[in-house]
């Protein structure tokens, strides 16, 4: 019988967080979520610091385990609770697969991503003045990486990363990813992601495999975005 309980530290406004939560709601493991706010003295704490020595989200601690960076909590989560197969396959070159797609997007999808909005809409936070210039430098990777998952890790009519009918980590680690484009304003993004009608219906797909925690999850996102919105007018 199972006496531990999964802790979930994150915040909702992060991606990987996300993807985390999603994952562990839409197969039922039970887990107790304890926020930790991102650029605040809540990554500061010793206590938080013994579980993420890095001061970043997410993280995850299991009795006296604890481990952080996303994609291995996703992949350890998984394994550990014998999810169904499609979302980490036991076949190792399958599983190697959805790990090639993982190991990309933190160097492509989430390098464009993220600098584009550090240098957009979140210099503010960073203390820093937005660069137009910077913003496109890194608006042109987001876009290759777009175009790279509609014309190489989404062939054909597959529903899912990979030709799979099933989604997998790696579908819901890129997913989150690109929902952060909805900080910026709606005009902007749809002009970036519009033309890759494949990506828009694949993260359809997603959400109809993982509601109602998909909408559920993002939720905080859009309420942020929302109340920043306000702020600002």
């Amino acid at each position: 019988m199972e006496t531990e309980l999964l802790k979930v530290y994150g915040d909702r406004k992060s991606q990987p967080t996300r993807a985390i939560l999603i994952f562990c709601k839409v197969n039922g493991i039970r887990f107790e979520e304890v926020e930790i706010r991102l650029f605040t003295s809540d990554v500061q704490t010793p206590e938080y610091q013994a579980i993420h020595p890095l001061k970043k989200v997410p993280a995850v601690a299991y009795g006296d385990f604890t481990l952080f960076e996303s994609h291995a909590i996703l992949t350890y989560l998984a394994c550990w609770y014998q999810v169904p197969d499609h979302w980490y396959p036991a076949d190792l070159r399958k599983r190697a697969k959805v790990q090639s797609v993982l190991d990309w997007h933190h160097t492509t999808l989430r390098y464009g991503s993220t600098r584009y909005l550090i240098n957009t809409v979140l210099a503010p936070t960073f203390g820093k003045t937005p660069s137009p210039q910077a913003a496109a430098e890194y608006e042109q990777t987001l876009v290759q990486s777009l175009s790279t998952i509609e014309t190489l890790w989404l062939k054909g009519d597959s529903k899912f990363l990979l030709g799979n009918d099933q989604p997998s980590v790696a579908d819901l680690a890129l997913v989150c990813e690109i929902m952060q484009l909805h900080m910026i304003p709606d005009e902007e993004r749809k002009r970036i992601i519009g033309p890759f009608k494949k990506v828009q219906q694949w993260i359809a797909n997603i959400k109809e495999a993982t509601n109602p925690h998909f909408d559920e999850i993002h939720q905080h996102l859009f309420d942020a975005i929302a109340s920043s919105k306000q702020n600002t007018a």
